[in-house]
């Protein structure tokens, strides 16, 4: 990244956005509460796993969000290492903490960890190895991270590329990217072997899947749909798409999502990334524009900023609960929990809601803001920042002083022209 000394005004925050993620992550939850297996009424059970089997979208809209928010935010200023120091700092500590509690319970419910899997999920590289008994290593959602590692560190390299994109000519790297991400599955079905076919596969091999939805330089394609996206925006080329219309398209792509007329692996971004091209974008001009939506209010804005949190502890939370109450052998391998009536499995899953949105806030307020506060700044940046605040401090204290002083001097000048003037004495003659 630029050593240059070149600054530029801070951009609007995107609120919107920030609420959207905990929209994304919700549905992950959703997902990961379905493929629980709480259910006794298999009708029931299979509608909840029909209804969020789209979900996998959330985790393209995740990536392509953070292309478009670091772009955004990105300053010519930066420096590589204080680019990743501040990134390492947002995601590892509570990885960390979350792999230490997914590897005691692993242990306590009596589950087999595998040393070199468990080694893979701590240092963020599961999803480099197709073989799935490293994505289901301690905490499995983690593998997510495992992409966000590649980009961040990659992320010097792809900011220059995006930029060296001329303007007119940015419209046509997305369609050429777009249409990169849409045909992974294809390739994955061409080159990779078929077989043997994985349980939920319908007809598609485990390697095949984890090409299209594991694999961290295919989900890089993602990300930098983001990046593009965001210099779009930021040089005025957006096509002013509406968010309402963006919204119901996303909507109209999860449920074609959900009734799969294609071959499943398009499933995991390419059938979605069309519409969250649209919604991101959307939803960044709404907020620039000054608009209210339903997502940039304060409470939305709070949970977005539980987001990673609790992203990162469902499925400690659903797992771990569900096994509490008697340990089962899953459906596709694996330790469970049990099965319940209708009415208790959906207490359960809002109670795990509840209790992960109630640890998130936990690990959120005592794990990762004070990692950040600590860590995520140089002593030297630490510095940069106090003097700034103080400066800006003193300025407004002056401006204050400034205010103050004209009102005073305005009263003064209306007391003085109020006040009554002597009046002349008669001059007598002698």
């Amino acid at each position: 990244m630029s050593e240059t000394t070149e600054t530029t005004k801070a951009p609007p925050k995107l609120k919107s956005l920030h609420g959207m993620r905990f929209v994304a992550a919700l549905l992950v939850f959703a997902f990961h509460g379905a493929i629980s297996f709480v259910f006794t009424d298999q009708t029931v059970g299979g509608i909840y796993i029909w209804l969020t089997s789209g979900a996998s979208a959330a985790v393209a809209f995740f990536f392509v969000l953070s292309g478009f928010v670091l772009t955004w935010s990105y300053r010519p200023n930066d420096t590589t290492p204080r680019f990743l120091r501040r990134r390492l700092m947002r995601i590892l500590p509570v990885h960390v903490v979350t792999w230490a509690v997914a590897i005691v319970s692993l242990v306590a419910f009596g589950a087999e960890v595998g040393l070199w899997q468990s080694l893979a999920n701590l240092f963020l590289v599961q999803a480099w190895v197709p073989d799935n008994s490293f994505l289901d290593s301690a905490n499995g959602v983690s593998w997510s991270l495992s992409v966000d590692l590649l980009y961040y560190l990659t992320f010097p390299a792809l900011i220059f590329l995006a930029r060296k994109v001329r303007d007119n000519l940015l419209w046509l790297a997305l369609v050429a990217t777009v249409a990169l991400v849409i045909l992974m599955p294809l390739v994955s079905k061409t080159f990779l072997p078929s077989t043997p076919q994985w349980l939920w596969g319908e007809g598609a091999s485990w390697t095949q899947i984890w090409f299209v939805y594991l694999f961290p330089p295919v989900r890089l394609l993602e990300f930098f749909v983001g990046m593009l996206l965001a210099r779009i925006v930021m040089t005025g080329r957006w096509i002013g798409f509406p968010l309402t219309g963006a919204l119901v398209l996303t909507v109209i792509g999860y449920v074609l999502t959900t009734l799969s007329p294609w071959s499943f692996l398009y499933n995991y971004a390419a059938s979605m990334i069309i519409p969250i091209a649209l919604l991101v974008p959307a939803a960044a001009v709404a907020d620039i524009k000054g608009r209210k939506t339903w997502v940039n209010g304060r409470k939305m804005f709070f949970l977005g900023d539980l987001t990673f949190s609790f992203y990162l502890v469902h499925d400690l939370v659903l797992k771990n609960g569900h096994r509490a109450f008697g340990v089962e052998a899953g459906p596709y391998g694996g330790l469970a929990g049990p099965a319940w009536s209708t009415p208790i499995a959906v207490l359960f899953l809002v109670g795990a809601l509840v209790a992960s949105l109630g640890v998130a806030y936990l690990t959120y307020r005592f794990v990762e803001l004070p990692a950040m506060v600590r860590w995520s700044l140089t002593k030297a940046e630490k510095r940069e920042r106090a003097a700034a605040k103080a400066a800006k401090a003193a300025a407004a204290a002056e401006a204050v002083e400034a205010v103050v002083a004209a009102e005073v001097a305005k009263a003064k000048a209306t007391e003085v022209a109020g006040k009554p003037q002597d009046e002349p004495q008669p001059v007598v003659s002698s």
